[in-house]
């Protein structure tokens, strides 16, 4: 099958290195000045992953686009949209359009299948690729689990057929809502983790896991969504990769903002918790890990104030 990787950062060049690797036809294209595409265009390679010749490494938007089945999109979240206006003019009619990427918009709270189905034609299929898993891991052959949803039944099928092996099992979704809300959420709880790691009071991971997995399952059930969508793959189970890994992107801005470090790699966590805080106010749900990373991000309250009022204070009934 003739897929097209649009995005080449370190998850979307991870997803074309193992669709090459399990026998498809791969096509990266990238922006013609990003430093990861020309990284991966000279050398074949990047800090992770070497790139067989059998990918096809593109700037050319159209050529990419008209040699696909299945387009594979994994850039930045808050970039979708003016990305998919963009897509949007070139023949993408018949195409199959996959989401491998995590985000909600900031500005408007849309989950990201709405966004692409803001522009493309209506008969073009959208589904989303999400749950645990990082490319320094699975490039090393260390398997995980993870979840493609979809509002078209056949599509989920259609992928999972195409895109499993021994190195990812994918399960079949069963509700769209909270597998992107679901997604998109466990970066602020990231970013909270990392905080907790920069106080030293790591051991707080597990009170967080379960109060942030229910703050999100009350948000997903008023969005209309399975609250237990944020105890599967997409939220509670992808939290090994975002609370405690070294790869984290969203855990280690937490622990650098913490310490008074800067950061300068992407955490999405930062523009997502704004968005969730946009979406607890529209669907009346008290969201106070979201809002409390929110207040430390923006200087509002201390790491320390937050720790207290959320873990150490108030005395609260757990269920």
């Amino acid at each position: 099958m003739n897929v097209t990787l649009l995005g080449c950062g370190r998850w979307g060049s991870f997803i074309g290195w193992y669709l090459d690797k399990i026998g498809h036809n791969v096509t990266i294209w990238g922006l013609s000045d990003a430093p990861q595409f020309l990284e991966i265009k000279n050398t074949r390679k990047n800090n992770m992953l070497e790139f067989r010749d059998s990918i096809n490494v593109t700037d050319d938007l159209t050529a990419a686009v008209d040699s696909a089945e299945v387009m594979i999109i994994s850039i930045s979240s808050q970039a979708l949209r003016s990305f998919v206006q963009t897509l949007a003019k070139e023949n993408i009619k018949g195409k199959k359009i996959v989401l491998c990427m995590k985000g909600i918009e900031v500005g408007t709270g849309c989950r990201l299948t709405q966004i692409v189905e803001e522009y493309v034609p209506e008969e073009t299929q959208v589904a989303i690729w999400v749950g645990p898993g990082h490319p320094q891991d699975f490039s090393k052959g260390i398997p995980n689990c993870m979840v493609i949803d979809s509002r078209h039944e056949e599509l989920k099928h259609f992928l999972i057929e195409k895109f499993s092996s021994n190195l990812i099992r994918f399960y079949v979704g069963k509700d769209l809502i909270g597998n992107e809300v679901g997604a998109a959420a466990k970066n602020t709880i990231g970013i909270a983790a990392g905080m907790l790691d920069g106080l030293n009071r790591s051991s707080l991971k597990g009170a967080l896991m379960s109060r942030g997995t229910r703050e999100i399952a009350r948000l997903i059930a008023a969005m209309g969504g399975n609250e237990l969508s944020a105890y599967g793959l997409c939220h509670l189970g992808d939290y090994e990769a975002t609370l405690f890994s070294k790869y984290s992107h969203n855990r280690m801005f937490g622990e650098s903002l913490v310490k008074g470090e800067k950061y300068t790699l992407l955490a999405e966590g930062v523009d997502t918790t704004k968005a969730l805080l946009l979406l607890g106010e529209k669907y009346n749900v008290d969201l106070p890990i979201c809002r409390a990373v929110n207040e430390v991000i923006k200087g509002e309250r201390t790491a320390e104030e937050m720790l207290s009022e959320l873990f150490l204070r108030s005395i609260k009934v757990e269920f």
